[in-house]
């Protein structure tokens, strides 16, 4: 089964460290890019996440 491509797969990178989540985001309902505080385990507490191109 094929992806939409309105849900592509996106990669959040940590503003801190090199740790990266990847995840899916809706494209029509948020179209510029995210920005998400969530946990980073290299350094053991919250930082900001951006998204990658």
């Amino acid at each position: 089964m094929a992806r939409s491509t309105k849900r592509p797969m996106i990669t959040l990178e940590s503003s801190e460290s090199s740790h990266v989540y990847h995840t899916h985001k809706n494209k029509s309902n948020t179209p510029e890019r995210l920005t998400m505080r969530k946990y980073d385990p290299t350094l053991r507490k919250h930082v900001t996440y951006k998204e990658k191109k």
